[in-house]
C-alpha cells in the first residue's frame, strides 16, 4: 500500500484528501503545516507528498526547497495542491522541484490517477 503525506492547513481539505485517498487504497498521513510536514517526513517513510502552498509557519515552497536540498528526498514525488493558478507560482514550484501542480478544488478521480502514476 502506497503511503501519501498530505500537508495542508485546512482541516476540511485534509479530511477530503483522507476520504478520497483512503477509499482508493492509499495510506494517508497528515500534517497541518509545512513544519509539521517536515517533522512527519523525518519520522515516516512515504511514497508521495501532496502539499498546499499557502500555509502558516512554513509554506509549500519552503517544504519543496527543504526536501530537494536533502538527497534522501531526491526521488520522492511532490505534488502541489493549491488554489493558486498563477503561472509564475506554478513555475516557482517547478523550479524548486515540484513534480506536479493540481488546482483546488480537485477532481478526486484525476488526483487518484496522478498519484498512481507518480507513486508507481
Amino acid at each position: 500500500m502506497k503511503r501519501i503525506l498530505t500537508i495542508d492547513d485546512s482541516k476540511t481539505m485534509r479530511d477530503m484528501l483522507m476520504l478520497t485517498l483512503s477509499n482508493s487504497g492509499f495510506e494517508v498521513l497528515q500534517a497541518v503545516d509545512g513544519l509539521d510536514g517536515l517533522d512527519v517526513l523525518g519520522r515516516e517513510t512515504v511514497d508521495v507528498v501532496i502539499t498546499d502552498i499557502n500555509m502558516p509557519k512554513l509554506d509549500g515552497y519552503g517544504v519543496i526547497q527543504h526536501m530537494r536540498e536533502r538527497p534522501e528526498y531526491d526521488d520522492l514525488p511532490i505534488l502541489v495542491l493549491t488554489t493558486e493558478s498563477d503561472q509564475e507560482k506554478k513555475e516557482r514550484a517547478r523550479k524548486l522541484g515540484a513534480t506536479g501542480f493540481i488546482i483546488k478544488p480537485f477532481n478526486p478521480t484525476g488526483l487518484v490517477d496522478v498519484l498512481r502514476k507518480v507513486a508507481a
